[in-house]
């Protein structure tokens, strides 16, 4: 299958790389991007494949949700906002749930959605000096689909500290989080991969779905439910005025409303 927003490297040890390939809009996630996502899910759960790696090309690994796409489902009907909402959401559950393990190759800058397809791998290894956080409550909207990967990567607790505020935090800090398992040098990423790949080259695949099927049956139950309600916050943000108003300012490259802190000049004496 030929994708516009995607590449993918097979090499004959069963290793599937696939790469986010829109390097000119920070491989922000577009409707295309997600529904191609999708498809290749799909894909990769019919195949034989045996381990998939995730990165990503260009300077950033992903920005997040495209700010157009977004602005285009505010503007949408309400039946077009839930289905693309719902799209945003299977994707992520289609990636989370494949039978092959995730590594996640996390070269550069990961904000938002970006950091969801980060918990949404098995393993995630990031590189020094690369920044990651939840932007989305500058811009009056709230993490909503990827919350569920989130939190069970990262428990409640943690998950307070950074899921709120929209501050950014460096990969150091990520690991503390539990979002990475290790950082490396951006020289030594390749090298770090490789060696979360190898030891599931010596594993039966039908054991490694199994083992991994039940780790999703122990853990935090991410099903319909919980997905049905991630959908129906993260429209409510997008009909809200908030939405509207931290999604205008960023087009304008002014401030919404609500942002006190540019307002706050601290006197001195």
């Amino acid at each position: 299958m030929l994708f516009q927003t995607l590449e993918t490297e097979h090499d004959g040890r069963g290793v599937c790389t696939v790469w986010l390939n829109r390097p000119q809009k920070h491989n922000a996630m577009s409707k295309l991007m997600i529904g191609e996502l999708s498809d290749l899910a799909d894909e990769l759960r019919q195949s034989d494949i045996r381990v998939v790696i995730l990165g990503a090309r260009g300077k950033t690994f992903c920005s997040g949700g495209d700010l157009d796409w977004m602005r285009q489902q505010m503007d949408a009907n309400k039946i077009d906002r839930a289905v693309g909402a719902q799209n945003l959401a299977r994707m992520l559950h289609a990636w989370n749930t494949l039978p092959q393990p995730v590594i996640g190759r996390i070269h550069a800058n990961a904000f938002g959605g970006g950091v969801g397809l980060a918990t949404i791998c098995d393993v995630a290894v990031g590189v020094e000096g690369a920044l990651m956080g939840f932007p989305e409550t500058k811009l009056g909207l709230i993490p909503a689909t990827i919350g569920p990967y989130v939190v069970a990567r990262m428990g409640g607790a943690k998950a307070r500290r950074v899921f709120m505020s929209s501050r950014s935090f460096d990969t150091n800090e990520a690991v503390l989080l539990g979002l990475l398992a290790s950082v490396v040098p951006v020289e030594q990423l390749d090298e770090a991969i490789e060696a979360e790949v190898e030891p599931y080259l010596h594993c039966a695949p039908g054991a490694v779905a199994s083992a991994k099927e039940l780790i999703h049956g122990l853990g935090l139950k991410i099903d319909s439910d919980i997905i049905k309600a991630t959908v129906s916050a993260l429209v409510s943000r997008w009909e809200s005025a908030e939405a509207k108003e931290g999604i205008e300012a960023f087009f304008k490259k002014t401030h919404p409303p609500w942002n006190l802190a540019v307002k706050h000049v601290k006197k001195t004496f």
